[in-house]
């Protein structure tokens, strides 16, 4: 764990949960969607569906269309740093976007976006053997921790 990071410990029994995972560099998203079923499941969320699309561009609209649908999504994806701006474009698109379907809709959505200047940094937070951080499960377990809090707030 990164110092500082909190430890979230929640009961996500009965939610029902999609995780929208990008395509692009397979190893590292194989982690990241394993880190977040792990954490899904350390939860109690048994309710959980896979979407995947192209990219991390793609996240946004992926997330706006199954937002109503769901309790929380968890939104995952990689852009490592090239030779053109198209790194600070696509992470500038990604985290708006998601961050406007999950203001304008009030569904929590966990981010786990790696935004990395090479492939060496992405595999050491995407959760495998080796990795210091695991950004899948840190990503889902705030979105059920981020729905049970806003539930709990609800009905004090």
């Amino acid at each position: 764990m990164k110092d500082g990071a909190p430890t979230l410990t929640t009961d996500g029994s009965g939610l029902r949960v999609a995780v929208v995972a990008a395509s692009w560099h397979q190893q590292v998203m194989d982690g990241l969607l394993d880190g977040a079923r792990r954490g899904l499941a350390d939860a109690g969320v048994t309710a959980v569906d896979v979407v995947r699309v192209p990219g991390t561009f793609e996240l946004p609209v992926a997330c706006a269309t199954l937002a109503d649908r769901y309790d929380a999504l968890v939104a995952l994806g990689v852009v490592i740093r090239g030779g053109t701006p198209h790194f600070d474009y696509v992470c500038q698109a990604a985290t708006v976007g998601i961050t406007d379907v999950s203001v304008s809709t009030a569904t929590p959505i966990g981010f786990g976006v790696l935004t990395c200047d090479d492939e060496a940094q992405a595999l050491d937070r995407a959760g495998l053997p080796g990795s210091a951080e695991d950004k899948g499960h840190e990503a889902a377990t705030a979105a059920v921790a981020t729905v049970v809090a806003l539930r709990s707030v609800a009905t004090s």
